[in-house]
């Protein structure tokens, strides 16, 4: 085992004693990363530890006293600027200073955005992302976002084979010529299936760690054309098996996150599973073997395939308008549009990168979602797909 993964352990826990960071976000005006005298601090940034927001004073200042969560500190990106590299550093174990770097960029009302799902990404379908990355530098949208099942697998295989899928991936993505932006899925959680794994509780890169490690925070927020858009992390486990479910620590970080943007800013989810789905998603219930697609929560029998708590957090995100939730997992595109407190909301999945799927006698193909946003209203989204045949 490499020798740097034990300080990683210590980097991604959970902080046991109190680590206070500070800092400034501020603009960075000559681009080179680091707050020169002449640099002014940009107020009401919103930074979080993934538990605790904060927003920067006057001068761009801000303090997190406890850190929480794992350790790493990030920015909501605000509207109209770009991080300089990065919006998420680790927080130094004894505490310290942490600036952000931001640069300014052109205010937009209109843009396009894409949305893309499970890559699943090997050497054997590189090509499709591959592809996917064409596509998208002729359509030229302002982002994409990924919602999951970013690398082929790493639920079930040993870890020299999973770091070196998330390189593979890392390093398809910086490719393209526009940010994308990546939520995480259930097969990039590393080792829970122990009983293929072969993978202990102890790996310093077990579970989410291992996501932690190569994309940081694996929940934050950025705002684009006037749009909030959250990035959520929706799956869970409890011993061997995963199911959809947003955790606690999670639920208070996104009222606390949704109480620093004004209320009638809209909101856009983005995450691996859906908080709905439809009769194909449901064609097998079995709550025992390798097949299982049930599973006990706290004694309560859920579909795992779902967020489990998906009421919860439809409650609290519909307190302000909420146009529209995406996700992926199914390996084929569904819309629906349900009704909370008054407003409609659009949840829809979108087609795998990785390949065409089948239920039965329905084929299902390969493709991506394009999305138009014009003075903060959302289109319907236009599927496109990836294979021309």
């Amino acid at each position: 085992m490499r020798p740097f993964l034990f300080l990683l352990f210590i980097t991604l826990s959970p902080a046991l004693h109190a680590t206070a960071v500070t800092g400034f976000v501020f603009a960075d005006k000559n681009n080179n990363g680091q707050k020169d005298k002449d640099e002014a601090g940009l107020r009401g940034v919103v930074v979080s530890d993934q538990v605790q927001v904060v927003q920067t004073d006057g001068n761009g200042r801000y303090a997190i006293n406890d850190v929480k969560g794992y350790g790493l500190i990030m920015i909501s990106l605000p509207d109209g600027y770009k991080a300089v590299p990065t919006y998420w550093q680790r927080a130094p174990e004894a505490g310290g200073e942490l600036n952000f770097a931001l640069v300014k960029t052109p205010a937009v009302t209109s843009f396009t955005f894409l949305h893309a799902s499970d890559t699943h990404i090997s050497e054997t379908s590189l090509p499709r992302t591959q592809r996917l990355r064409a596509m998208a530098d002729s359509l030229k949208p302002a982002f994409v976002l990924v919602t999951g099942d970013l690398i082929r697998d790493a639920l079930r295989v040993p870890e020299k084979e999973v770091t070196a899928l998330y390189d593979l991936y890392l390093s398809e993505t910086h490719k393209f010529s526009m940010p994308v932006w990546s939520a995480a899925g259930n097969h990039d959680n590393f080792g829970i299936e122990r009983h293929l794994s072969l993978v202990g509780k102890n790996n310093p890169l077990y579970g989410k760690k291992m996501f932690h490690h190569y994309f940081g925070p694996n929940y934050y927020s950025f705002n684009y054309g006037g749009i909030h858009f959250v990035a959520l992390d929706d799956i869970d486990y409890e011993d061997l098996w995963y199911y959809g479910h947003v955790d606690s620590t999670q639920v208070v970080w996104l009222k606390n996150d949704l109480a620093a943007i004004p209320p009638t800013q809209p909101v856009v989810t983005f995450a691996h599973m859906p908080f709905f789905s439809g009769g194909l998603s449901l064609s097998n219930f079995e709550e025992t073997g390798p097949g299982r697609s049930l599973e006990r929560q706290h004694g309560t029998l859920h579909y795992r395939h779902v967020v489990s708590n998906a009421q919860e957090l439809v409650t609290i995100l519909s307190q302000r308008p909420y146009p529209l939730s995406l996700a992926g997992h199914f390996h084929f595109r569904q819309v629906f549009t349900f009704e909370s407190y008054g407003q409609p909301t659009r949840y829809e999945q979108t087609a795998a990168i990785v390949g065409p799927s089948e239920e039965g006698t329905i084929k299902l193909p390969s493709g991506f979602t394009l999305y138009t946003v014009k003075d903060g209203k959302i289109s319907e989204g236009k599927f496109i797909r990836l294979d021309t045949k």
